[in-house]
């Protein structure tokens, strides 16, 4: 199976950012659900693009909330031993139906961070659900994806 991530950076940066660890199979059912709002972002990104007259998507088009910011300089501060490639993250857009408008170099670059910091968001959200418990169970991760889906 294809990941945007690598399990042994996902895990690090679940025990280093909320003290959680996480299994092969529990990362598995997670990616899924953070590539998609890694889309989500992009096809909202591709509106806002249009609106502004340009057939390119910005990273200022991209609706990157206050939290998310938050989160995404948080994750760049855990200095992981790896850093997220954008290499798989291409590979997977490059999957999907293509966006109407190529994204600028800028966006492109910063997409680990987005990733990362959606990742972050995700351990906080189960952090707060387990009431930080060391582990997590599938019905904790469904309960987080309900939440990420309502607010990113």
């Amino acid at each position: 199976m294809r990941m945007i991530i690598k399990y042994r950076q996902l895990e690090q940066l679940f025990r280093r950012s909320v003290g959680m660890d996480l299994t092969e199979n529990k990362a598995k059912a997670m990616l899924p659900f953070i590539e998609k709002k890694l889309h989500d972002l992009l096809i909202i990104g591709e509106r806002n693009a249009g609106y502004n007259d340009r057939d390119v998507i910005w990273l200022s088009d991209v609706p990157i909330t206050k939290g998310l910011r938050e989160s995404i300089r948080q994750f760049q501060a855990l200095e992981l031993e790896e850093q997220i490639e954008l290499g798989p993250i291409l590979e997977y857009l490059a999957s999907l139906p293509p966006l109407k408008f190529p994204l600028e170099v800028e966006l492109e670059n910063e997409l680990p961070n987005i990733v990362g910091g959606l990742l972050l968001v995700m351990a906080k959200t189960l952090s707060v659900i387990t009431r930080e418990a060391r582990s997590f169970d599938m019905n904790d991760l469904e309960r987080a994806k309900r939440i990420l889906d309502l607010t990113l």
